[in-house]
């Protein structure tokens, strides 16, 4: 009997080394400064990679909602040299912006402007609903369509084959600011009034929630294999999984340093951050 139990009790043993031990936990991820730009920039609202060489940066220069004209889109390399601080200019307090082809689409508060990335200059303009309009961010699908959030009216605003109109609207949005079109039939949404990255069907326009819990979400950009950064504007960002998972990556709220709309360079890992208040864009190397 007591040889029997210790054969037993090996046999136990050696099914937890080779079968039944966890899987090992992917490395966390961290951020290492790579470089910060110098101080000329100008209440810098969000970023965007043209996917070659520079990084657009609105620049809102005044209130955030400021019909004054001040606001303008800077050039920034990615090694973080301000490349040419004024390459448009006269825009009413722009944040969110989205490139298709040669034009880039920013939100100029009530309106969206189409500019002309060959010559820096505004091809074409389309209103908001309304007096008070609060246009925010800005998304293009790979077809082209471009998404626009309204994030202090609830609405979502769609411009498709050169139709513009409120898609989405309701009080089920809880005041989206990022947007993301993900494929053929996704669009990703952050909900800052519950903190939340959310997924909207387009076929079918209904919303699930992936991961909440982030405050003021911001930027919302693809890290890969369906997993998001997300930034939180009072100063925090985020890692979220395809699961719905997520970690905190780093938290400036302490130092009145802001997180605003973000992007990503994949082929260099750089996590781009427009400081808002600060007047710089800081890149982060993601490391794991």
């Amino acid at each position: 009997m007591k040889k029997f139990n210790l054969y037993l009790l090996l046999a136990i043993a050696s099914a937890s080394f080779v079968g039944l031990t966890p899987p090992l936990r992917p490395k966390p991820m961290k951020l290492v400064k790579a470089w910060e730009t110098d101080t000329t920039l100008r209440t810098p609202e969000s970023v965007l990679y043209d996917g070659k060489n520079t990084l657009y940066v609105a620049n809102i220069d005044g209130k955030p909602d400021g019909l004054d004209g001040s606001g303008f889109i800077s050039k920034v390399t990615l090694d973080g040299k301000i490349e040419n601080l004024h390459w448009t200019s006269g825009l009413n307090a722009p944040k969110g912006m989205g490139l298709y082809k040669n034009r880039l689409y920013v939100t100029d508060i009530y309106r969206l402007v189409c500019i002309n990335t060959a010559t820096g200059q505004a091809e074409k303009t389309w209103d908001g609903v309304g007096k008070d309009a609060f246009l925010n961010d800005v998304t293009v699908a790979k077809d082209g369509t471009v998404y626009v959030s309204d994030n202090r009216n609830d609405k979502i605003y769609r411009l498709k084959d050169d139709k513009w109109e409120v898609w989405l609207e309701g009080e089920q949005l809880n005041k989206p600011n990022g947007v993301l079109a993900v494929g053929k039939n996704k669009l990703m949404i952050g909900s800052t009034k519950i903190g939340a990255l959310r997924t909207v069907d387009v076929d079918t326009k209904a919303i699930t929630t992936l991961a909440d819990g982030m405050a003021a979400t911001d930027g919302i950009v693809p890290e890969g294999k369906g997993n998001y950064f997300v930034s939180d504007w009072n100063g925090q960002l985020f890692h979220v999984n395809a699961d719905g998972t997520k970690e905190q990556l780093m938290d400036t709220r302490e130092q009145k340093i802001n997180s605003a709309d973000i992007d990503y360079v994949a082929n260099k890992k750089l996590l781009v951050v427009p400081t808002f208040y600060r007047n710089t864009l800081v890149a982060y190397r993601v490391e794991q």
